[in-house]
């Protein structure tokens, strides 16, 4: 009888967690419980964190799972630009012991954690996401951010945790970000560099907001073509462009006005400097090292080690579940978790 040959071995699969941002909103989320860990230690944000890290690996089988950080005593993006997240609220000092504590555990428990020099926990999941697809992996971001859009592909997506927990929280590819906000992927950075980032003070182009900057992108294919068509042709091709799709549309013509904020005087220093700041560096030594056994954020981890750790902060259920998804084997990843975030589709906010 015919034989046939084997199928592939799936792709490995590297989950790449915000840390920050999951500390952040479990504390607000969580404060309530007043938890604190065996030592009498506010725990709440922390237990969050694992808790939910422990339900995605779970879902997604990683093979392994490095979690970034801020670096919190020096920010290369605060000394180019002072004002950048500026007007934030003073950290709650619970909050702030959390933090500070949070990688200890982490690497404690046998996972990774990259805290680079004057830089953050996005840069760790830009260089993450490059790794992936130098390295022939497939890539998941998690995050509460929208930040880490910018690195969806076709081997990285990004499941984005907001209300409702891990099964309620939208997995996003190329696809689906298209769908939600109407541009390509590798079009996301231009996007949000148009639209400013209110939470870390950065105005956007003026005149230029979440609907416009997804028509002038879909109908030019690039902010480096509307800047050609600009110098070399004073943006007769823009107009041209935009005015036919609002014809189709139904819509009024809005190509000359859109020219004009564009040429507006400070708009593409604006643009360029947005760039600048929103780009994640992708060069990291993330440290990773999948051939060698044992080595830092490989699962499966050591079950004593497990125990212990997830045990001081005092949950019995979650330690039960963290030596259940740790300490065996990863399952092979099949370009999906094993259950609702693939199907969960959710409006964002």
């Amino acid at each position: 009888m015919p034989t046939s040959d084997p199928p592939a071995p799936a792709p490995r699969l590297l989950l790449a967690v915000d840390a920050p941002s999951l500390l952040h909103r479990n504390h607000h989320a969580r404060v309530a419980s007043g938890l604190r860990d065996r030592g009498g230690r506010p725990a709440w944000a922390l237990h969050g964190m694992v808790r939910q890290i422990l339900e995605v690996i779970d879902q997604f089988a990683p093979d392994a799972v490095v979690f970034g950080f801020d670096d919190r005593t020096a920010s290369v993006r605060t000394e180019t630009y002072p004002a950048y997240k500026a007007g934030r609220r003073v950290k709650d000092p619970a909050l702030v012991d959390q933090l500070q504590r949070s990688a200890a555990l982490l690497d404690a428990l046998g996972l990774h954690t990259v805290t680079p020099a004057g830089l953050e926990a996005d840069d760790v999941s830009a260089t993450a996401a490059t790794w992936a697809e130098a390295a022939g992996w497939g890539c998941v971001i998690v995050t509460s951010d929208r930040d880490s859009f910018a690195h969806i592909s076709a081997r990285t997506r990004v499941l984005r945790l907001i209300d409702g927990g891990v099964n309620a929280s939208p997995l996003l590819n190329p696809a689906r970000l298209r769908t939600l906000y109407g541009i390509a992927a590798e079009h996301y950075l231009e996007y949000a560099a148009l639209r400013g980032d209110t939470s870390d003070n950065l105005p956007g182009v003026p005149g230029i907001g979440e609907k416009t900057a997804p028509v002038l992108l879909s109908q030019m294919g690039s902010m480096r073509s509307v800047w050609a068509d600009i110098d070399h042709c004073a943006g007769a091709n823009l107009v041209a462009a935009l005015d036919s799709y609002c014809e189709e549309e139904g819509l009024r013509r809005i190509g000359p006005g859109l020219l004009k904020r564009l040429t507006a005087p400070g708009a593409r220093e604006r643009f360029d400097f947005n760039l600048s700041i929103m780009s994640g560096r992708t060069d990291l030594d993330l440290g990773l090292t999948p051939d060698v056994p044992g080595t830092p954020g490989l699962l499966p981890l050591d079950p004593d080690r497990v125990s212990q750790v997830v045990g001081y902060l005092g949950v019995p259920s979650t330690t039960d579940l963290a030596l259940r998804v740790l300490t065996e084997p990863p399952a092979s990843y099949d370009d999906g978790p094993r259950s609702a975030p693939e199907a969960v589709v959710v409006q964002e906010r």
